[in-house]
Protein backbone atom coordinates (compact mmCIF):
# COMPACT_ATOMS: atom_id res chain seq x y z
CA UNK A 1 0.00 0.00 0.00
CA UNK A 2 1.28 3.80 -0.15
CA UNK A 3 1.01 6.33 2.17
CA UNK A 4 -2.41 7.39 0.59
CA UNK A 5 -4.02 3.82 0.91
CA UNK A 6 -3.26 3.81 4.51
CA UNK A 7 -3.97 7.73 5.21
CA UNK A 8 -7.58 6.42 7.10
CA UNK A 9 -5.72 4.72 9.39
CA UNK A 10 -4.92 7.80 11.38
CA UNK A 11 -8.71 8.37 11.60
CA UNK A 12 -12.03 6.80 10.28
CA UNK A 13 -12.10 6.13 6.75
CA UNK A 14 -13.95 8.91 4.56
CA UNK A 15 -15.78 7.47 1.66
CA UNK A 16 -17.46 9.61 -1.41
CA UNK A 17 -20.21 8.45 -3.53
CA UNK A 18 -20.22 9.93 -6.68
CA UNK A 19 -23.11 9.88 -9.53
CA UNK A 20 -26.58 11.57 -10.57
CA UNK A 21 -28.22 10.58 -7.03
CA UNK A 22 -30.93 12.71 -5.84
CA UNK A 23 -31.25 13.83 -9.32
CA UNK A 24 -35.24 12.13 -9.79
CA UNK A 25 -33.82 8.68 -11.39
CA UNK A 26 -35.01 6.36 -8.68
CA UNK A 27 -33.05 3.22 -10.49
CA UNK A 28 -29.64 5.56 -9.48
CA UNK A 29 -31.03 6.76 -6.05
CA UNK A 30 -31.44 2.59 -5.52
CA UNK A 31 -27.95 1.46 -6.50
CA UNK A 32 -26.71 4.33 -4.03
CA UNK A 33 -28.79 2.62 -1.26
CA UNK A 34 -27.51 -0.59 -1.39
CA UNK A 35 -23.88 0.52 -1.64
CA UNK A 36 -24.86 3.03 1.82
CA UNK A 37 -26.74 0.23 3.57
CA UNK A 38 -23.71 -2.08 2.89
CA UNK A 39 -20.99 0.22 4.09
CA UNK A 40 -22.97 0.96 7.19
CA UNK A 41 -22.86 -2.44 8.40
CA UNK A 42 -19.49 -3.51 7.19
CA UNK A 43 -17.94 -0.46 8.02
CA UNK A 44 -19.41 1.32 10.30
CA UNK A 45 -16.44 3.64 11.14
CA UNK A 46 -16.52 5.14 7.98
CA UNK A 47 -16.96 8.77 7.01
CA UNK A 48 -19.81 8.46 4.26
CA UNK A 49 -20.53 11.76 2.00
CA UNK A 50 -21.58 12.42 -1.48
CA UNK A 51 -20.92 14.77 -4.50
CA UNK A 52 -23.82 14.55 -6.60
CA UNK A 53 -26.77 15.91 -8.97
CA UNK A 54 -29.20 16.25 -6.20
CA UNK A 55 -27.34 17.19 -2.64
CA UNK A 56 -30.80 18.16 -0.96
CA UNK A 57 -32.89 15.26 -1.71
CA UNK A 58 -29.79 12.72 -0.81
CA UNK A 59 -29.58 14.61 2.47
CA UNK A 60 -32.98 14.38 3.36
CA UNK A 61 -33.93 11.20 2.38
CA UNK A 62 -30.32 8.88 3.39
CA UNK A 63 -28.74 11.29 5.62
CA UNK A 64 -25.88 12.04 4.41
CA UNK A 65 -23.70 15.17 3.70
CA UNK A 66 -23.63 15.98 0.04
CA UNK A 67 -22.11 18.55 -2.41
CA UNK A 68 -23.34 19.39 -5.72
CA UNK A 69 -21.53 17.70 -8.68
CA UNK A 70 -21.99 21.06 -10.68
CA UNK A 71 -21.63 24.72 -8.89
CA UNK A 72 -23.15 26.33 -12.19
CA UNK A 73 -25.69 23.90 -12.72
CA UNK A 74 -28.21 26.61 -12.92
CA UNK A 75 -26.70 27.53 -16.37
CA UNK A 76 -28.67 24.81 -18.36
CA UNK A 77 -28.36 23.84 -22.01
CA UNK A 78 -31.23 25.63 -22.60
CA UNK A 79 -30.15 29.00 -21.83
CA UNK A 80 -28.23 30.70 -24.69
CA UNK A 81 -26.18 33.63 -26.31
CA UNK A 82 -22.28 34.46 -25.60
CA UNK A 83 -22.62 34.99 -21.69
CA UNK A 84 -24.18 31.94 -21.03
CA UNK A 85 -21.51 30.06 -23.14
CA UNK A 86 -18.46 32.10 -21.36
CA UNK A 87 -20.17 31.58 -18.07
CA UNK A 88 -20.60 27.62 -18.88
CA UNK A 89 -17.34 27.25 -19.76
CA UNK A 90 -16.00 28.83 -16.64
CA UNK A 91 -18.50 26.87 -14.40
CA UNK A 92 -16.58 23.71 -16.37
CA UNK A 93 -13.10 25.27 -14.94
CA UNK A 94 -14.53 26.14 -11.63
CA UNK A 95 -16.13 22.18 -11.83
CA UNK A 96 -12.45 21.00 -12.09
CA UNK A 97 -10.39 22.66 -9.14
CA UNK A 98 -13.85 21.29 -6.98
CA UNK A 99 -14.07 17.73 -8.05
CA UNK A 100 -10.30 17.43 -7.51
CA UNK A 101 -10.79 19.31 -3.81
CA UNK A 102 -13.21 16.98 -3.10
CA UNK A 103 -11.50 14.31 -4.20
CA UNK A 104 -8.77 14.77 -1.94
CA UNK A 105 -10.34 14.64 1.16
CA UNK A 106 -11.52 10.80 0.47
CA UNK A 107 -9.63 7.43 0.61
CA UNK A 108 -11.68 6.15 -1.70
CA UNK A 109 -14.98 7.29 -3.61
CA UNK A 110 -17.79 4.91 -5.33
CA UNK A 111 -19.29 5.17 -8.15
CA UNK A 112 -22.14 3.15 -7.15
CA UNK A 113 -23.78 1.15 -10.31
CA UNK A 114 -25.86 3.01 -13.42
CA UNK A 115 -25.06 3.47 -16.86
CA UNK A 116 -22.30 5.79 -16.26
CA UNK A 117 -20.34 4.61 -19.10
CA UNK A 118 -23.60 4.89 -21.52
CA UNK A 119 -25.35 6.95 -23.80
CA UNK A 120 -28.50 5.27 -24.60
CA UNK A 121 -30.70 8.49 -23.38
CA UNK A 122 -29.57 11.65 -24.31
CA UNK A 123 -26.42 13.34 -22.68
CA UNK A 124 -24.23 15.60 -23.57
CA UNK A 125 -20.25 14.91 -23.25
CA UNK A 126 -19.55 18.72 -21.34
CA UNK A 127 -22.63 17.21 -19.05
CA UNK A 128 -21.84 13.86 -16.72
CA UNK A 129 -19.13 12.12 -18.79
CA UNK A 130 -17.41 15.17 -18.45
CA UNK A 131 -17.66 14.45 -14.47
CA UNK A 132 -16.99 11.64 -14.26
CA UNK A 133 -13.65 12.01 -16.39
CA UNK A 134 -12.68 15.22 -14.15
CA UNK A 135 -13.48 12.79 -10.79
CA UNK A 136 -11.24 9.54 -12.44
CA UNK A 137 -8.31 11.79 -13.56
CA UNK A 138 -8.80 13.35 -9.54
CA UNK A 139 -8.20 9.94 -8.27
CA UNK A 140 -5.35 9.63 -9.92
CA UNK A 141 -3.41 12.61 -9.23
CA UNK A 142 -4.23 12.61 -5.17
CA UNK A 143 -3.88 9.12 -4.79
CA UNK A 144 -7.74 8.14 -3.88
CA UNK A 145 -8.85 5.11 -4.98
CA UNK A 146 -11.93 5.74 -7.61
CA UNK A 147 -13.99 2.55 -7.89
CA UNK A 148 -16.95 2.04 -10.52
CA UNK A 149 -18.60 -0.33 -8.88
CA UNK A 150 -21.37 -2.57 -11.02
CA UNK A 151 -21.49 -0.01 -14.18
CA UNK A 152 -23.00 -0.03 -17.45
CA UNK A 153 -21.70 0.62 -20.61
CA UNK A 154 -22.80 0.67 -23.96
CA UNK A 155 -21.31 1.77 -27.77
CA UNK A 156 -21.34 5.55 -27.84
CA UNK A 157 -21.32 7.43 -31.34
CA UNK A 158 -20.54 11.15 -30.16
CA UNK A 159 -16.55 11.34 -30.66
CA UNK A 160 -16.33 13.10 -27.64
CA UNK A 161 -18.57 11.18 -25.15
CA UNK A 162 -16.37 8.12 -25.79
CA UNK A 163 -13.13 9.86 -25.20
CA UNK A 164 -14.45 11.06 -21.74
CA UNK A 165 -15.69 7.44 -20.58
CA UNK A 166 -13.20 5.51 -22.13
CA UNK A 167 -10.49 7.51 -20.48
CA UNK A 168 -12.29 7.93 -17.70
CA UNK A 169 -12.73 3.93 -17.14
CA UNK A 170 -8.90 3.47 -17.96
CA UNK A 171 -8.25 6.12 -14.89
CA UNK A 172 -10.75 4.22 -12.10
CA UNK A 173 -8.58 2.10 -10.13
CA UNK A 174 -11.25 -0.64 -9.32
CA UNK A 175 -13.60 -1.33 -12.50
CA UNK A 176 -16.72 -4.06 -12.44
CA UNK A 177 -19.87 -4.10 -14.59
CA UNK A 178 -23.33 -4.85 -13.95
CA UNK A 179 -23.30 -7.67 -17.05
CA UNK A 180 -21.12 -9.16 -19.88
CA UNK A 181 -22.55 -6.56 -22.39
CA UNK A 182 -20.85 -3.64 -20.89
CA UNK A 183 -17.76 -5.21 -19.72
CA UNK A 184 -17.61 -6.30 -23.42
CA UNK A 185 -18.16 -2.81 -24.88
CA UNK A 186 -16.01 -1.28 -22.86
CA UNK A 187 -12.96 -3.84 -23.60
CA UNK A 188 -13.86 -3.23 -27.55
CA UNK A 189 -13.44 0.51 -26.95
CA UNK A 190 -9.97 0.24 -25.89
CA UNK A 191 -10.13 -0.82 -22.10
CA UNK A 192 -8.56 -3.53 -20.57
CA UNK A 193 -10.92 -5.32 -18.87
CA UNK A 194 -9.48 -8.80 -18.59
CA UNK A 195 -9.57 -8.23 -14.63
CA UNK A 196 -12.62 -6.66 -14.44
CA UNK A 197 -15.82 -8.50 -12.50
CA UNK A 198 -19.34 -8.81 -13.46
CA UNK A 199 -21.89 -8.50 -10.99
CA UNK A 200 -25.31 -7.34 -11.15
CA UNK A 201 -27.68 -4.58 -10.90
CA UNK A 202 -26.93 -3.71 -7.48
CA UNK A 203 -30.69 -2.41 -6.15
CA UNK A 204 -30.48 -6.49 -6.52
CA UNK A 205 -28.83 -6.43 -2.80
CA UNK A 206 -32.01 -4.52 -1.34
CA UNK A 207 -33.96 -6.49 0.71
CA UNK A 208 -37.98 -6.32 -0.77
CA UNK A 209 -40.02 -3.90 1.06
CA UNK A 210 -42.99 -6.00 0.65
CA UNK A 211 -43.87 -9.76 0.50
CA UNK A 212 -45.57 -10.44 -2.45
CA UNK A 213 -48.97 -12.25 -1.96
CA UNK A 214 -49.05 -16.11 -2.66
CA UNK A 215 -52.37 -15.94 -4.60
CA UNK A 216 -53.04 -14.01 -7.76
CA UNK A 217 -55.05 -10.83 -7.41
CA UNK A 218 -56.15 -10.32 -11.44
CA UNK A 219 -54.11 -7.09 -11.73
CA UNK A 220 -51.54 -6.36 -14.07
CA UNK A 221 -48.99 -3.65 -13.89
CA UNK A 222 -48.12 -1.51 -17.02
CA UNK A 223 -44.65 0.95 -16.31
CA UNK A 224 -44.83 3.57 -18.85
CA UNK A 225 -41.82 5.92 -19.79
CA UNK A 226 -40.77 8.90 -21.22
CA UNK A 227 -39.47 7.09 -24.24
CA UNK A 228 -38.40 8.99 -27.43
CA UNK A 229 -34.93 7.46 -28.49
CA UNK A 230 -31.52 8.11 -27.56
CA UNK A 231 -28.72 10.50 -28.52
CA UNK A 232 -29.03 9.63 -32.20
CA UNK A 233 -32.68 10.02 -32.75
CA UNK A 234 -33.43 13.94 -31.49
CA UNK A 235 -34.65 14.70 -34.92
CA UNK A 236 -37.09 11.90 -34.15
CA UNK A 237 -37.94 11.52 -31.12
CA UNK A 238 -41.06 13.07 -31.67
CA UNK A 239 -42.43 10.40 -33.68
CA UNK A 240 -40.42 7.58 -31.31
CA UNK A 241 -42.57 8.59 -28.63
CA UNK A 242 -46.02 8.88 -30.20
CA UNK A 243 -45.46 5.72 -31.62
CA UNK A 244 -44.20 4.12 -27.99
CA UNK A 245 -47.40 6.03 -26.71
CA UNK A 246 -50.02 4.96 -29.54
CA UNK A 247 -49.55 1.23 -28.65
CA UNK A 248 -49.01 1.11 -25.08
CA UNK A 249 -52.38 3.29 -24.97
CA UNK A 250 -53.78 0.27 -27.81
CA UNK A 251 -52.08 -2.18 -24.98
CA UNK A 252 -53.97 -0.56 -21.91
CA UNK A 253 -57.00 -0.61 -23.60
CA UNK A 254 -57.67 -4.08 -24.83
CA UNK A 255 -56.69 -5.35 -21.16
CA UNK A 256 -59.18 -2.76 -20.08
CA UNK A 257 -62.14 -4.01 -22.82
CA UNK A 258 -61.01 -7.72 -21.39
CA UNK A 259 -62.39 -6.52 -17.96
CA UNK A 260 -58.43 -6.08 -16.34
CA UNK A 261 -58.03 -4.05 -13.56
CA UNK A 262 -54.38 -2.50 -14.22
CA UNK A 263 -52.05 -0.20 -12.32
CA UNK A 264 -50.03 2.39 -14.24
CA UNK A 265 -46.37 1.98 -12.75
CA UNK A 266 -44.39 5.15 -12.29
CA UNK A 267 -40.47 5.43 -12.60
CA UNK A 268 -39.51 8.71 -12.49
CA UNK A 269 -40.87 12.07 -12.05
CA UNK A 270 -40.77 12.45 -16.34
CA UNK A 271 -42.66 9.44 -16.36
CA UNK A 272 -46.17 10.99 -14.63
CA UNK A 273 -47.28 12.71 -17.54
CA UNK A 274 -46.84 9.91 -19.94
CA UNK A 275 -49.40 8.08 -17.42
CA UNK A 276 -51.68 10.74 -17.45
CA UNK A 277 -52.03 11.06 -20.79
CA UNK A 278 -52.26 7.36 -21.71
CA UNK A 279 -55.25 7.34 -18.93
CA UNK A 280 -56.92 10.54 -20.78
CA UNK A 281 -56.80 8.64 -24.47
CA UNK A 282 -58.43 5.04 -22.80
CA UNK A 283 -60.91 7.20 -21.10
CA UNK A 284 -61.92 9.20 -24.09
CA UNK A 285 -62.08 6.62 -26.19
CA UNK A 286 -64.27 4.60 -23.92
CA UNK A 287 -66.73 7.64 -22.63
CA UNK A 288 -70.34 6.71 -21.15
CA UNK A 289 -68.84 3.06 -20.19
CA UNK A 290 -68.77 2.16 -16.78
CA UNK A 291 -66.15 3.39 -14.32
CA UNK A 292 -62.11 2.09 -16.52
CA UNK A 293 -60.47 -0.27 -13.71
CA UNK A 294 -57.56 1.65 -14.39
CA UNK A 295 -54.87 2.75 -11.46
CA UNK A 296 -52.28 5.55 -11.81
CA UNK A 297 -50.42 6.30 -8.29
CA UNK A 298 -47.38 8.45 -8.35
CA UNK A 299 -43.87 7.05 -7.65
CA UNK A 300 -41.40 8.91 -6.01
CA UNK A 301 -38.79 6.20 -4.78
CA UNK A 302 -37.64 2.82 -5.92
CA UNK A 303 -39.86 1.41 -2.14
CA UNK A 304 -42.81 3.49 -3.45
CA UNK A 305 -42.40 1.43 -6.56
CA UNK A 306 -41.99 -1.59 -5.02
CA UNK A 307 -45.23 -1.67 -3.06
CA UNK A 308 -47.35 -0.64 -6.08
CA UNK A 309 -45.70 -3.81 -7.78
CA UNK A 310 -45.99 -6.06 -4.83
CA UNK A 311 -49.96 -7.55 -5.52
CA UNK A 312 -49.68 -7.15 -9.53
CA UNK A 313 -49.68 -10.73 -11.27
CA UNK A 314 -47.41 -9.88 -14.01
CA UNK A 315 -45.76 -6.40 -15.06
CA UNK A 316 -45.20 -5.01 -18.42
CA UNK A 317 -42.20 -2.14 -18.49
CA UNK A 318 -40.08 -0.29 -20.49
CA UNK A 319 -37.88 1.85 -17.51
CA UNK A 320 -34.92 -0.10 -16.70
CA UNK A 321 -35.08 0.10 -12.84
CA UNK A 322 -39.24 -0.89 -13.63
CA UNK A 323 -38.16 -3.73 -14.82
CA UNK A 324 -34.93 -4.91 -12.50
CA UNK A 325 -37.37 -3.80 -9.31
CA UNK A 326 -40.27 -6.51 -10.64
CA UNK A 327 -37.37 -8.91 -10.94
CA UNK A 328 -36.10 -8.19 -6.98
CA UNK A 329 -39.48 -9.26 -6.37
CA UNK A 330 -40.49 -12.69 -8.13
CA UNK A 331 -42.55 -11.04 -11.05
CA UNK A 332 -42.84 -12.38 -14.67
CA UNK A 333 -42.35 -9.46 -16.78
CA UNK A 334 -42.64 -8.24 -20.01
CA UNK A 335 -39.53 -5.68 -21.24
CA UNK A 336 -39.97 -2.98 -23.66
CA UNK A 337 -36.64 -2.89 -24.54
CA UNK A 338 -34.61 0.36 -25.20
CA UNK A 339 -30.85 -1.09 -24.56
CA UNK A 340 -29.05 -3.63 -24.39
CA UNK A 341 -29.01 -3.75 -20.66
CA UNK A 342 -32.53 -4.76 -20.43
CA UNK A 343 -31.87 -7.71 -22.90
CA UNK A 344 -28.88 -9.05 -20.27
CA UNK A 345 -31.28 -8.49 -17.12
CA UNK A 346 -34.05 -10.38 -18.92
CA UNK A 347 -32.20 -13.22 -19.95
CA UNK A 348 -30.28 -13.65 -16.69
CA UNK A 349 -33.58 -13.80 -14.85
CA UNK A 350 -34.56 -16.72 -17.55
CA UNK A 351 -37.13 -14.26 -19.68
CA UNK A 352 -34.76 -13.55 -22.99
CA UNK A 353 -38.14 -14.51 -24.84
CA UNK A 354 -39.97 -11.81 -22.85
CA UNK A 355 -38.51 -8.63 -24.46
CA UNK A 356 -40.18 -6.53 -26.98
CA UNK A 357 -38.38 -3.11 -28.42
CA UNK A 358 -39.89 -0.16 -27.13
CA UNK A 359 -38.70 1.51 -30.80
CA UNK A 360 -42.21 1.35 -32.31
CA UNK A 361 -43.62 -1.60 -30.71
CA UNK A 362 -46.44 -3.78 -32.36
CA UNK A 363 -49.37 -3.70 -30.59
CA UNK A 364 -50.60 -7.44 -31.83
CA UNK A 365 -47.12 -8.52 -30.96
CA UNK A 366 -47.10 -7.15 -27.35
CA UNK A 367 -50.60 -8.55 -26.63
CA UNK A 368 -49.55 -11.80 -27.82
CA UNK A 369 -46.21 -12.26 -25.68
CA UNK A 370 -48.26 -11.24 -22.90
CA UNK A 371 -50.29 -13.99 -23.40
CA UNK A 372 -47.83 -16.25 -22.96
CA UNK A 373 -45.95 -14.38 -19.88
CA UNK A 374 -49.32 -14.81 -18.05
CA UNK A 375 -50.49 -18.58 -18.80
CA UNK A 376 -46.69 -19.17 -17.51
CA UNK A 377 -46.74 -16.67 -14.22
CA UNK A 378 -46.12 -19.29 -11.74
CA UNK A 379 -43.49 -21.52 -13.54
CA UNK A 380 -41.46 -18.14 -14.32
CA UNK A 381 -42.31 -16.57 -11.05
CA UNK A 382 -40.44 -19.38 -9.81
CA UNK A 383 -37.43 -19.30 -12.16
CA UNK A 384 -37.37 -15.43 -11.61
CA UNK A 385 -37.41 -15.94 -8.23
CA UNK A 386 -34.51 -18.46 -8.35
CA UNK A 387 -32.06 -16.64 -10.37
CA UNK A 388 -32.59 -13.44 -8.37
CA UNK A 389 -31.66 -15.22 -5.19
CA UNK A 390 -28.55 -16.34 -7.23
CA UNK A 391 -27.54 -12.54 -7.65
CA UNK A 392 -28.39 -11.64 -4.45
CA UNK A 393 -25.36 -14.01 -3.11
CA UNK A 394 -22.76 -13.12 -5.35
CA UNK A 395 -23.72 -9.31 -4.82
CA UNK A 396 -22.90 -9.82 -1.62
CA UNK A 397 -19.94 -11.31 -1.62
CA UNK A 398 -18.71 -8.83 -3.74
CA UNK A 399 -19.62 -5.95 -1.46
CA UNK A 400 -17.20 -7.60 1.26
CA UNK A 401 -14.88 -8.21 -1.13
CA UNK A 402 -14.72 -4.35 -2.52
CA UNK A 403 -14.52 -2.84 0.93
CA UNK A 404 -11.87 -4.86 1.95
CA UNK A 405 -10.11 -3.81 -1.58
CA UNK A 406 -10.51 -0.09 -0.84
CA UNK A 407 -10.28 0.23 2.72
CA UNK A 408 -8.19 -2.57 4.12
CA UNK A 409 -9.52 -5.02 7.08
CA UNK A 410 -12.29 -3.31 9.63
CA UNK A 411 -10.16 -2.72 12.85
CA UNK A 412 -11.12 -4.39 15.82
CA UNK A 413 -13.76 -3.05 18.08
CA UNK A 414 -12.87 -1.51 21.33
CA UNK A 415 -13.20 -3.52 24.08
CA UNK A 416 -15.84 -3.07 26.64
CA UNK A 417 -15.09 -1.21 29.88
CA UNK A 418 -14.97 -3.44 32.92
CA UNK A 419 -14.71 -6.64 30.90
CA UNK A 420 -11.95 -9.58 31.76
CA UNK A 421 -8.41 -9.39 30.01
Amino acid sequence: MTSRDTAHRDGPPRVGLFGLLGGGNIGNDGSMEAVLAHLRAERPDAVLDCFCSGPEQVTARYGVPATPMQQWASYRLERRGPAAAVLKGVGKVVDAGRTLAWVRRHDAVVVPGAGVLEATLPVRPWGFPYALFLLCLSGRLVGTRVALLDVGAEVIDSPATRLLVRTAARLAHHRSFRDAHSRRVMGDMGVDTSGDEVGADLTFALPPVARPPEEPTGIVGVGLMAWSGGSGDRRRAGEIHDAYLAAMTEFVGRLVDEGRRVRLLGGDAVDDAVAARLLDAVRAARSGHAPLSVEADPVRSLDDLERAMHDVDVVVATRYHNVVAALRLGKPVLALSYAPKTDAVMAEMGLAGFCHPARFPDADRLAAQFAELESRRAELGGVVAARAAVVVARLRRQLSGLCGELLGERPPAAPVVGSAA
